[in-house]
């Protein structure tokens, strides 16, 4: 009944058939391909009417098409079925119309015969009178929400709700697999769907019949949503306020597949038009993804957890869609696990101008040695299709990809990604990048600079000099409260800095804030006072989310506070008993809630008791090391475990490589980490106005390594007083007048 060639595919090319996605209402049926097409061929054709085929007059002579399925999943095809069954049996035709263009869909000769389908087309449309179906018409929709549909195995970025109509007559002629049989139930005409309908994918069948209601074996499907391709651009916007929060989310995704090493970088990779077009780089040896985590990853948004992992950051499930395009507009993902590897394109540039969103996904499984396509969670001409178009619309050509691929020999896992046409300030790129020199130079390592070198607002702030707000190292550097994962920019390693363990004078707080408990740890830093800069840095799940908040004095007065720091975690706070957090989905602040208005409070009275404690008999001098931090703290390269140093030795000795055996600790990795005992000393409050509200202390302020000559030299230097300054003239201008 059809061309021969479709029986099988030897001896075609890809200029004898086009990939057609077949609709109905805008629901998908099928994916198919054409075979013999027309010169112009949409790639979407959304069926118009279904009328029986005597209702149409269709010439003898027109030319001919055939369509042929090419399912991405069971689902496809058991729509694939009932769509011809419907035609075949009702001897119905589909049409789909275009300017240019109309198309008839045959009903198949033989029935249950639906390998093909033949398509008469003419290039004119004279379309008399719209053909209304009979009363006894009824449409029926099904819908289905499978991530595979909706991230990467299908052309279309929206869930497949697919709508089949069929014209309901009361026989009672058994149905094919996948058709719905018509029963009468106290006079009302029903419809029963067999149990085949219900495929791995969970499909429910669901809709109405006109005139009268259907009576369903199951419950109904939920409506979802599609997405725009302009979605991305909103999805950047919620980084805009700083680019180097987008950076940010994709460091948390490498420290929860438990990544040892992390290197962010950018290149060059071509020259147009006399400028130079770098690309971001984000590579990490995690456990890599499998296909089911990576289009979970680039759907928008999934399941929060149910159980809180302390160990965990990732929680809102938009954080890599986020980060990626406000970086850029681009981006690619190369993933590998021990048996598969996918890649992933979520890209601006091949959505342009569409109507739906479209992010190919590519997965392999491995067969011995090697790669294949993973044909079970995705056919092979589908991944042909995607993978055609990441090379079309991306830098990566088969060579490229391989090379990348070829990072995974020394750590059989981990995650690339590559951002390209990245964000611009002006006539050049938000983002500026040093590469440092080489030798492994202490005095000028490499870096990632935002252009405008802007420090960001903060209440009571005088400094300008804030290098976290501008600099990709120095924010790196505390990110984590407890950093374990090496982390190299432009290839130099970044010196991690818990600023807990890097406080002089340094002294504790525990409270109890709405029945939760808070633990503070605050101290003088020498680096903080040059630059003239204060405040409290707030983690939550062991990630830094505010910097240099000002609390208390530090708000209404710049200097106050000056080279103060307080280093608190606020997760088991932020963290609501129902699942809810209050923290924003950018992970750059805290919601505006009880438990952050009252932990402002309690932290600007801490602060305010620390500052009258010290203030007075604080004599911070610029340079030198006066006041260095009460210990002396490295990091192994080996366990990635902090080790306490020896009192008197100088940390700048050791070589840039230190291991738990070297000096001066000269132990071993399997030794636990050291902590800190904590003496209890009493400081004065001498700010009355303070009455926290469901706020209790559970300690007093405590102080770590504050040794005997250390107390007596305070004593005595809690007798010099600084003169208040009076305001006005002075008595002797008062004299002279």
């Amino acid at each position: 009944m059809g061309d021969p060639r479709l029986e099988s595919e030897e001896g075609l090319n890809e200029d004898d058939y086009k990939f057609v996605l077949l609709t109905k209402d805008g629901k998908i049926i099928c994916r198919t391909q054409c075979f013999n097409p027309p010169a112009k061929v949409p790639q979407r054709w959304n069926l118009h009417e279904i009328v029986p085929r005597s209702r149409v007059k269709i010439p003898p002579d027109l030319p001919h098409c055939f369509l042929r399925p090419a399912a991405e999943c069971l689902r496809d095809h058991t729509e694939w079925g009932r769509f011809l069954s419907h035609l075949q049996k009702r001897d119905t035709v589909g049409i789909a119309k275009f300017d240019f263009c109309e198309f008839y869909i045959l009903p198949p000769v033989e029935a249950y015969n639906y390998s093909c389908a033949r398509v008469a087309y003419r290039a004119e449309t004279h379309i008399g009178q719209k053909h209304s179906e009979s009363a006894e018409a009824c449409q029926f929709k099904r819908q289905s929400l499978d991530p595979t549909e909706i991230c990467g195995n299908s052309s279309s970025m929206s869930p497949s709700p697919d709508v089949n109509d069929f014209s309901a007559r009361k026989d009672g002629h058994t149905q094919a697999r996948g058709a719905s049989s018509i029963s009468e139930e106290n006079g009302v005409p029903c419809v029963k769907f067999p149990q085949s309908i219900g495929d791995h994918h969970g499909c429910v069948p669901t809709g109405r019949c006109q005139p009268c209601a259907v009576k369903w074996d199951g419950p109904l499907e939920r409506n979802y949503v599609r997405a725009d391709p302009s979605y991305l651009q909103t999805l950047g916007q919620a980084h805009s306020g700083w680019i180097f929060g987008a950076i940010a989310e994709l460091v948390d995704n490498s420290r929860d597949a438990k990544a040892s090493r992390l290197d962010i970088s950018i290149e060059i990779y071509s020259k147009r038009a006399g400028k130079d077009i770098p690309m971001l780089s984000v590579i990490d040896d995690g456990h890599g993804m499998t296909h089911q985590e990576i289009v979970r990853m680039t759907c928008f948004g999934h399941k929060q957890p149910d159980a809180d992992d302390l160990d965990r950051i990732g929680r809102f499930g938009v954080g890599f869609k986020t980060g990626v395009m406000r970086l850029g507009r681009d981006a690619l993902v190369l993933t590998q696990t021990a048996d598969s590897r996918s890649i992933a394109f979520l890209s601006q540039s091949l959505n342009e101008g569409k109507e739906n969103l479209e992010i190919p996904i590519v997965s392999y499984c491995r067969k011995g040695q090697f790669m294949e396509v993973d044909i079970n969670v995705q056919s092979e001409a589908l991944a042909k299709y995607n993978l055609k178009a990441i090379k079309e619309f991306s830098p990566f050509d088969k060579y490229l990809i391989g090379e990348k691929a070829g990072l995974f020999r020394e750590k059989l896992t981990g995650t690339q990604i590559y951002i390209w046409n990245l964000d611009e300030w002006g006539s050049n790129y938000c983002l500026d990048w040093t590469t440092g020199l080489t030798g492994r130079s202490s005095f000028h390592q490499g870096d990632i600079l935002i252009r405008s070198r802007r420090v960001r607002s903060r209440p009571g702030q005088m400094s300008q000099k804030v290098p976290l707000d501008y600099s990709l190292r120095s924010y790196l550097e505390v990110i984590f409260s407890v950093p374990r994962m090496r982390i190299y920019i432009q290839g130099s390693l970044v010196k991690s800095r818990p600023l807990a363990k890097s406080l002089n004078n340094t002294c504790e707080a525990t409270g109890i804030i709405m029945g939760k408990r808070v633990h503070l740890t605050v101290g003088r830093c020498q680096l903080e006072w040059e630059q003239a800069n204060c405040g409290m840095f707030l983690y939550w799940h062991g990630r830094l989310i505010e910097a240099y908040k000002r609390v208390g004095g530090m708000v209404h007065n710049g200097d106050v506070g000056r080279g103060v720091i307080g280093v608190i975690d606020v997760t088991d706070l932020m963290d609501d008993v129902n699942g809810r957090v209050w923290v924003h989905n950018n992970k750059q602040g805290f919601q505006d809630c009880e438990p952050y208005a009252l932990l402002e409070e309690w932290l600007g009275k801490k602060a305010d008791e620390y500052w009258d404690k010290n203030f007075d008999t604080v004599l911070l001098k610029k340079g030198g090391f006066l006041y260095k931090p009460d210990h002396e703290w490295v990091q192994c390269d080996k366990c990635r475990k902090w080790r306490m140093l020896s009192s008197g030795f100088d940390s700048n000795n050791l070589p840039t490589e230190w291991f738990c055996y070297m000096e001066p600790f000269e132990g071993f990795c399997e030794t636990p980490e050291q902590k800190v005992e904590h003496g209890v000393i009493t400081v004065s409050a001498k700010r009355s106005r303070y009455g926290c509200k469901d706020v209790e202390d559970d300690a007093t302020l405590t102080s770590e390594g504050d040794s005997d000559d250390n107390f007596i030299q305070t004593k005595k230097e809690s007798r010099q007083v600084f003169k208040r300054l009076r305001k006005g003239p002075s008595r002797a201008c008062k004299k002279a007048v």
